[in-house]
C-alpha cells in the first residue's frame, strides 16, 4: 500500500526541510510547498492525505488557503503557525482545520497530529453499509426511541452516521456542535449554549460563527445523505437535531 502523501505549506525554508524530511523518516510520502501557488501545482500532479498548512504565507494566507482547500477536496488540514491567540484559533477550526498547532512545535507532537487525523479520515472514507444499520441495544434506563430512525453519533471516530448507514467525518467544531445538539433530546440549544460549547464564551448578536458553523454541518450532512438534514433553526433561540440521536454508550 502506497504511503499517504503529506504536503508541508511553509514559506520558512528550513522549517519546511526540517518537517519533510521528518515526516520522511516516519515512512510518509512527504513534499514541501513554499506558497499557496507551489501547493497547487503539487495537487495537481497526486492527491494528498494531509496539508500541513502555515497561516503567514507570502501570497495567499494559510486561513484562505483551508477554506478553499475544504470546499473542494476531502483532505485532512493540520495549521502550523505562530498566530495562537483564541480568535486565531477559533478562525483556523471554523473554517475547517482539523487541528491547529502553535509555533515551535515538536515534530513528534506533528507526528502524532498526523497519525490520528489519518485514522479519523480512514473511517470517513470506508464504504458505507448497504443495508441500515441495526440500532444498538439502548443504555440501561436510556428508554426506547420505538421504530423511529435514528442517527449515531461516535464520539471516539468524530463521525456521525445516519438512519441510511451514510458515515459522516466531522471537525473538531462540527463534532462540539453535534454533541451539544444531541445531548439536548431534540430540545432546541440556545445560541448562548452553543457558544459557549464551541468557543467557552458568551454569545455576541454580532457575531455569525455559530451560523458558519451550522451552515457548513447542514450543508455537510445533505451533500452525504442527499436530502433534509435534520439540523434546524428555532427562531428566537437557537438550534435543533430534530431526529433521535443515539450517542455510543447512550442514547440521546
Amino acid at each position: 500500500m502506497a504511503a499517504p502523501t503529506i504536503i508541508v505549506v511553509e514559506d520558512e525554508n528550513s522549517l519546511r526541510s526540517d518537517m519533510v524530511e521528518y515526516l520522511g523518516n516516519c515512512g510518509f510520502d512527504a513534499v514541501g510547498a513554499r506558497d499557496g501557488a507551489e501547493l497547487d501545482r503539487v495537487l495537481s500532479q497526486r492527491t494528498a492525505s494531509v496539508i500541513i498548512l502555515d497561516v503567514n504565507l507570502p501570497d495567499e494566507d494559510g486561513f484562505k488557503i483551508a477554506a478553499r482547500l475544504r470546499d473542494g477536496h476531502g483532505v485532512g488540514i493540520i495549521m502550523v503557525t505562530a498566530r495562537g491567540t483564541t480568535v486565531d484559533r477559533v478562525v483556523g477550526l471554523e473554517i475547517g482545520a482539523d487541528a491547529y498547532l502553535v509555533k515551535p512545535v515538536e515534530l513528534r507532537e506533528l507526528e502524532a497530529q498526523v497519525k490520528s487525523l489519518l485514522r479519523r479520515l480512514n473511517e470517513r472514507t470506508m464504504d458505507p453499509p448497504q443495508a441500515p444499520c441495526a440500532p444498538a441495544p439502548a443504555a440501561d434506563g436510556a428508554g426506547d426511541l420505538g421504530d423511529e430512525a435514528r442517527w449515531t453519533l461516535d464520539p471516539t471516530e468524530w463521525s456521525l452516521t445516519s438512519p441510511g448507514g451514510v458515515r459522516i467525518g466531522l471537525t473538531s467544531m462540527e463534532m462540539k456542535l453535534t454533541s451539544l445538539l444531541a445531548g439536548q433530546a431534540r430540545k432546541p440549544a440556545t445560541r448562548d449554549q452553543i457558544s459557549q460549547a464551541l468557543y467557552n464564551r458568551r454569545w455576541n448578536p454580532e457575531d455569525r460563527s455559530i451560523d458558519t458553523v451550522v451552515g457548513r454541518l447542514r450543508h455537510k450532512v445533505e451533500a452525504a445523505i442527499g436530502g433534509t438534514a435534520p439540523l434546524k433553526s428555532v427562531h428566537g433561540v437557537g438550534y435543533v437535531f430534530s431526529a433521535p440521536v443515539r450517542i455510543l454508550g447512550g442514547v440521546a
